[in-house]
């Protein structure tokens, strides 16, 4: 019986330790900085344990990464790295969800396949599913002939439209940090076939929206570095390559508004102010003995009844509670931000999130016909029971790992999830899960406005 190591017992992990159990010829061990947590996850099993391990004592990590036969990452990005060592070293093929430059895995593919070894990153959500479909749609297209000109891909976890209640129209469905992180991040797309580079401070001043079929329009905004993924998927002459985030509409007016505060700033302070109202004076500059509101939107230029100065507010942005910092963690902005987030942007009992991922892909075809493939994932959570996310994120990667130790994925070094032998057999089994892509394909006019039949 072979046994697997599954690292992180946080918000996606109980569908990907349920799914691991309930195939009944594996061993599980699940680790959590908190053994209540990981405990919670294989209660009523005699194949599964749990032990309170924390992911940075690598003393700690290496016997559990002897003794199994694959780890599979559900922690964050920054703790990777020396999880996957320890498993090059004993010779343990790695799945993960996080991105590969997070974990540290660029770079690795050498070594890991002269050790005979397989380290699949990328494979949750977004990323994940992403590579899958638009592989499979790649794949389509070339069957036919056809030249990829275009590739669109959108991703949002967001709360279903019944759950979002509050200003900022959120609530987390993963990592709070996670979510801030990349708010920060640049982006860089390809645009006819020019690269732009959108800096991080900038993020939030281009957005659009997108109609999604099924649910609506939704904001987008752009999502980190998309040009990799050209070469990623073999879209060598493609004319344009975006990657996006999903969010409900006024998310990008908002977040924009707390990054130009300071809100989103990571420079440690030496003095951290005792309450928020404290923190959000320093940053806006507003004199000690001015109203914070009325100071604060003129700071912002905004009006003080505007959006982003309700969503500010609602937060507890202006107010005097405390802030509790955490020994452990640097004592900056960002920081203060994620910790009253996490206090009022999480769900309540019984509320449903939604993941909705579209993908896009434009072809050319030797005809002279043009095409656009479309794909359109809306993935629920059970009101009580597994969000969307962790259904998507953690199946997504448990079903990987068993089709390593099934032998069905046999090839070695870093791989991402964008070849047949990998996303066929995945797609296929979540498919028995609900979790199922709609695609479609409709002919667009070429440039003298007619249509050609293929």
């Amino acid at each position: 019986m072979k046994h697997v190591l599954v690292m992180g017992a946080g918000m996606v992990a109980r569908p990907a330790v349920t799914y691991l159990l309930g195939r009944g010829d594996l061993t599980v061990t699940v680790t959590d900085v908190d053994g209540a947590r990981a405990q919670a996850l294989v209660a009523g099993s005699q194949r599964g344990t749990a032990l309170a391990v924390d992911a940075r004592d690598l003393s700690t990590v290496e016997p559990l990464l002897k003794d199994c036969d694959i780890c599979v990452s559900l922690l964050p990005s920054p703790f990777e790295p020396g999880v996957w060592k320890l498993a090059l070293a004993n010779g343990k093929h790695f799945v993960s969800a996080s991105p590969r430059r997070d974990a540290g895995l660029e770079g690795a593919d050498e070594v890991v396949r002269a050790a005979g070894l397989t380290f699949l990153p990328e494979t949750g959500l977004d990323p994940g599913l992403d590579h899958m479909i638009i592989a499979r749609m790649r794949d389509g297209i070339q069957r036919r002939g056809g030249i990829v000109t275009s590739c669109s891909s959108y991703c949002g976890g967001l709360p279903a439209p019944e759950a979002a209640t509050n200003p900022l129209n959120y609530k987390f469905s993963w990592n709070p940090i996670g979510v801030l992180h990349a708010a920060r991040e640049s982006a860089r797309y390809l645009e006819n076939e020019r690269e732009v580079v959108l800096p991080g401070d900038q993020l939030f001043t281009r957005h659009w929206f997108v109609s999604v079929p099924g649910f609506g329009e939704l904001e987008a905004h752009y999502n980190r570095d998309a040009i990799p993924y050209i070469g990623i998927y073999g879209l060598h002459g493609v004319q344009n390559m975006l990657r996006a985030t999903l969010r409900y509409a006024g998310w990008s007016h908002a977040l924009g508004k707390l990054g130009r505060l300071g809100y989103l700033d990571m420079t440690v302070m030496d003095a951290p102010p005792a309450t928020y109202a404290d923190l959000t004076r320093r940053l806006s500059g507003a004199p000690a003995q001015a109203e914070l509101v009325p100071a604060l939107a003129r700071a912002l230029d905004v009006d003080p009844r505007s959006d982003a100065i309700t969503c500010i507010t609602w937060l507890g942005l202006t107010g005097a509670d405390p802030i509790v910092w955490d020994a452990e963690q640097p004592h900056t902005p960002l920081e203060a931000l994620a910790n009253k987030m996490r206090e009022k942007l999480m769900f309540a009992g019984g509320e449903r999130d939604v993941c909705v991922m579209q993908n896009e892909l434009e072809a050319r075809y030797p005809s002279g016909e043009q095409q656009r493939w479309t794909s359109t994932l809306l993935a629920y959570g059970e009101p009580g029971g597994d969000s969307g996310m962790a259904r998507t994120v953690g199946l997504t990667a448990a079903i990987a790992a068993a089709l390593i130790l099934d032998g069905r994925i046999t090839d070695r070094g870093v791989l991402l999830p964008v070849t047949a032998a990998i996303y066929d057999p995945v797609l296929e089994e979540l498919e028995e899960f609900g979790i199922a892509f709609k695609e479609g394909t409709e002919t667009l006019p070429t440039a003298d406005g007619s249509e050609v039949s293929a």
